[in-house]
């Protein structure tokens, strides 16, 4: 169904009027009785003609009007198109932008439950971590106990940094890890080795004298002070080394500081062992 304009309407209305009139002017003018009217009063017929250019005026006047409105017309239905297709880009290019924005979405939404899902793990490890971080530390902190006093002073500054209460602790697990094996490494070292130090030994007669104390790894001890008079052996207990006065033995303890003072060559000494 065609659908006009107001101002199309009447143009085309204008026009068949206009058309409609000249039809009948001319009709008009060819019958018998125009012919007599027309002889018999020129002044009639003249007026007739005037009427007829008007109307020709008219009908000229009104196909300018339609090809006029009809050049409107086809300019506006360009400039309409040239809109509808700067729509038709608009809609695709934001059609395409959410598409991306949605698999933005969806990519940032995967990569979120990735990072959870990895810090659940890591919490997990984290947990487990730290609970073998207070297991050690435990243990670490009863061997510690039982050290004699040259390595005990040795690794203190690390033994310090033991947490109190390892549930509560706030040091990073890598630190607490890091002190429990330097605490570790040293009691290792000292344990395969031959240590000689110079203390302060408790004598049998309650009174106290500098000595020479040979420690054989953590296994057994030996002093020896007095000029060679006096001598004894410690062994690890619970709370350190229990010291035993044994000046029975001072002579073989007195050769073995000598041996390793490079003092007398080296010869096999038997000293007594005591195993708990």
């Amino acid at each position: 169904m065609l659908h006009l304009s107001n101002t199309t309407r009447t143009s085309f209305i204008r026009t068949f009027g206009a058309l409609g009139i000249l039809a009948a002017a001319s009709a008009w003018a060819n019958t018998p009785s125009a012919q007599q009217a027309t002889e018999s009063d020129e002044a009639s017929v003249g007026a007739r003609i005037d009427s007829t250019r008007e109307v020709l005026d008219r009908w000229v006047e009104t196909r300018r009007i339609i090809s006029e409105e009809a050049r409107e017309w086809a300019l506006g239905k360009e400039i309409l198109e040239s809109r509808i297709d700067v729509v038709k880009r608009d809609l695709a290019g934001a059609k395409e932008r959410v598409a991306e924005t949605d698999k933005s979405i969806t990519d940032a939404d995967r990569k979120r439950a990735e990072l959870v899902e990895q810090s659940e793990k890591l919490k997990s490890a984290s947990a487990e971590l730290a609970a073998t971080a207070a297991a050690f530390e435990s243990r670490v902190k009863d061997l510690v106990r039982r050290l004699p006093d040259p390595i005990r002073d040795k690794i203190r500054p690390l033994s310090q940094r033991l947490p109190a209460d390892s549930a509560k602790s706030e040091l990073p697990i890598a630190v607490r890890f890091q002190n429990l094996v330097g605490i570790v490494n040293e009691v290792n070292k000292f344990a395969r080795e031959i240590t000689m130090t110079s203390e302060i030994r408790k004598l049998a007669d309650g009174s106290s004298a500098e000595v020479t104390v040979v420690y054989i790894g953590l296994a057994q001890a030996y002093y020896s002070g007095g000029g060679g008079k006096i001598a004894g052996f410690g062994t690890a207990g619970p709370e350190g080394f229990t010291w035993t006065v044994a000046n029975d033995m001072a002579p073989q303890v007195a050769k073995l500081v000598a041996i390793l003072k490079n003092e007398s060559p080296a010869e096999f000494v038997p000293l007594p062992l005591k195993v708990d």
